[in-house]
C-alpha cells in the first residue's frame, strides 16, 4: 500500500518540519511506520514489542510541542522503561516485567514530541555485540541477512538501516551503539559519560561505562536528540560538563584545522582485519583533504589490566541484576532462566571480592587519566570502529558452552570501542566505507571528555563530503 511513499527521503528533523508545516499529520507518519515495520520486520527481526495503540492514543491526545513533535520513535528493550510496557532486557528472566513508571529519558523523549511506537531487539542484558537473544531470535543485517546487525543495539540499527524509521534509541556500554552503527552503515554517537541520565532507577550503568543515546542516519538527528535528552536528573551522582551551545548548532559549523591521531592497532590486542585498516586509512586521507592534520599516535594504556577490570565490573553488574530480579520474584536464578554465557558470567562473580571491584574501578580511572592526557596533544583520535568486518550470525554466541569461543569474536568487535566507555570520552562511528562484498565498515572518531561539539562539527563536514545517507541496502517491501 505504501502510505507515505516519500518517507525515506526525510530524517527525523525533516519529518518534524513536515508536521510543523502541516504537510503531513502525526497519525500519517505513525501509520507509515507501522506499515514499514510490519512489512520489513519479518526479514530483519528488529522490533520485538509493538506499542501501536499507545502511540495512536498519544497522537489522539495532545502531543507536546518539541523539536520532534509527531515523529515516530523506537526504544531499545534495555534499561529504558515505559510504564505498562514489557522491558525484557533481552532475557527470558524478565519476560513478565512490567514497569509502573517511565525512565527519565523516556519522559524527555516524549516531551520532545516523539511518538514511541515499538521496542527493539537487544542481546541479553546488552552483553553481546550481536543481537541474537533466545527470547526473540536473531536480528539480521539489512545489508546481508546472513550477517549480524551488531549489538547490543542491533534491533535499533536494523530498524534504521532497513528504513522503518530514521532514528532509534540505543545504549552503549562497550560499543553497543557504535558497533551496530558500523555494521549497518549508520551514524552512531556514544556521548560523554553521564551526558544523558539513567534515572530514576539507576545513577549509572555498568559503573559509568554505559550511556544512552541513539543510532541515526543523519548527524543532525543525533545532535537534536542529544539536545532533547542531555542533562542530569535530580539526584544523579555526577554529570557531564554542560555544552557551550545546543548540539544541533554545532552541526554545519567549521571544525577548524583539527589535529587528528590515527591508530589502527586495537587497544585490547585483538588482530585487525585489513579492510578495517583500509577504512581508517581512507578516512584519514579524507580528513587530510578537508584540511586536517593527521599523524599516527595512540594513548598508552595497560590493555590487559583494563580488560580484566572491565570484566570484573560487568560480571558484578550482571550478577546484581539477576539477584535483584530473583528477589523480586521470590525465587532463585538458575541456568534455565538465562543464556549459557550469562549464567557462567554471573556464577563467575562468586570469585570476585569487594576489593577486586574497588581495584577495577581504580584501573578504569587510571585508563581515563591516560586517555585524558593523550587528548591534551590531539583534538580527535581516528580508528576503525571494529577490529573485524561484520560477522556472520552466531558470532559471538551467548548460548555457547565454550567461554573462549564467545570471548574471541567479542574482543574483536570491541577492540577499539570499549576504551572510551572506560574513559568516558565521547566517540562516534561514521559510515565512510563499504567493502567489496557490500558490507559497511564504520570508522570511529573519539574526542576530549565533554567535547561532543568538535565531533559533531567534524561529522557534519564528513557527511557533506561523503553523503552516506544516499547509500541504502537493497531491502524493500514496497
Amino acid at each position: 500500500m505504501n502510505i507515505f511513499p516519500d518517507f525515506e527521503k526525510y530524517d527525523g528533523c525533516g519529518l518534524a518540519d513536515l508536521v510543523r508545516r502541516r504537510q503531513v499529520k502525526p497519525i500519517e507518519l505513525l501509520e507509515a511506520v507501522i506499515e514499514r515495520v510490519e512489512a520489513l520486520n519479518p526479514k530483519v527481526n528488529a522490533v520485538v514489542t509493538r506499542m501501536y495503540e499507545q502511540a495512536r492514543a498519544a497522537i489522539a491526545g495532545s502531543l507536546p510541542s518539541g523539536p520532534f513533535t509527531g515523529v515516530p520513535y523506537l526504544l531499545k528493550d534495555l534499561h529504558l522503561l515505559c510504564a505498562g510496557v514489557p522491558t525484557t532486557y533481552g532475557s527470558r528472566f524478565f519476560i513478565d516485567y512490567l514497569p509502573d513508571h517511565d525512565s527519565t529519558m523516556t519522559v524527555r523523549l516524549k516531551k520532545a514530541g516523539l511518538v514511541i511506537c515499538a521496542k527493539t531487539n537487544t542481546s541479553e542484558f546488552g552483553q553481546s555485540t550481536t543481537t541474537e537473544p533466545v527470547l526473540f531470535g536473531p536480528t539480521r543485517n539489512p545489508w546481508n541477512l546472513n550477517f549480524s546487525a551488531g549489538g547490543s543495539s542491533g534491533g535499533a540499527a536494523a530498524a534504521v538501516a532497513s528504513g522503518m524509521v530514521p532514528m532509534a534509541h540505543g545504549t552503549d556500554g562497550g560499543g553497543s551503539i557504535r558497533v551496530p552503527a558500523s555494521c549497518c552503515g549508520l551514524f552512531g554517537l556514544k556521548p560523554t559519560r553521564a551526558r544523558t541520565p539513567y534515572g530514576p532507577d539507576l545513577g549509572e550503568g555498568w559503573s559509568g561505562a554505559s550511556v544512552g543515546h541513539a543510532i541515526t542516519r543523519s548527524v543532525r538527528d543525533s545532535a537534536a536528540l542529544l539536545d532533547a535528552t542531555a542533562g542530569p536528573d535530580v539526584g544523579d551522582p555526577y554529570w557531564a560538563p554542560p555544552p557551550v551551545r545546543p548540539f544541533l548548532d554545532e552541526v554545519g559549523l567549521d571544525p577548524g584545522r583539527l589535529k587528528i591521531a590515527l591508530c589502527t592497532t586495537s587497544f585490547n590486542g585483538s588482530p585487525v582485519d585489513r579492510e578495517c585498516i583500509d577504512a581508517a586509512n581512507d578516512a584519514a586521507r579524507l580528513c587530510q583533504s578537508l584540511g586536517h592534520r593527521v599523524e599516527e599516535a595512540q594513548p598508552q594504556i595497560n590493555g590487559q589490566e583494563l580488560g580484566e577490570a572491565q570484566r570484573v565490573i560487568v560480571i558484578s553488574n550482571i550478577r546484581a541484576t539477576l539477584d535483584v530480579r530473583a528477589q523480586a520474584l521470590g525465587t532463585s536464578w538458575t541456568e534455565n532462566h538465562v543464556e549459557r554465557i550469562t549464567y557462567a558470567t554471573a556464577k563467575g562473580a562468586d570469585s570476585v571480592s569487594g576489593a577486586d571491584y574497588a581495584r577495577s574501578i581504580q584501573a578504569v580511572h587510571r585508563a581515563g587519566r591516560q586517555v585524558g592526557r593523550f587528548f591534551e596533544q590531539y583534538d580527535v583520535l581516528l580508528t576503525p570502529t571494529m577490529a573485524c568486518t561484520p560477522l556472520p550470525l552466531g558470532q559471538p554466541d551467548l548460548m555457547s558452552t565454550d567461554a573462549e569461543a564467545f570471548r574471541r569474536p567479542l574482543m574483536r568487535t570491541i577492540g577499539f570501542t570499549a576504551l572510551f566507555n572506560a574513559s568516558g570520552n565521547p566517540a562516534m562511528s561514521v559510515p565512510l566505507y563499504w567493502n567489496d562484498a557490500g558490507l559497511p565498515i564504520g570508522v570511529q572518531f573519539a574526542g576530549r571528555f565533554g567535547d561532543e561539539a568538535t565531533l559533531l562539527r567534524l561529522a557534519g563536514q564528513l557527511e557533506k563530503a561523503r553523503l552516506w545517507a544516499e547509500r541504502r541496502p537493497v531491502l524493500s517491501a514496497f
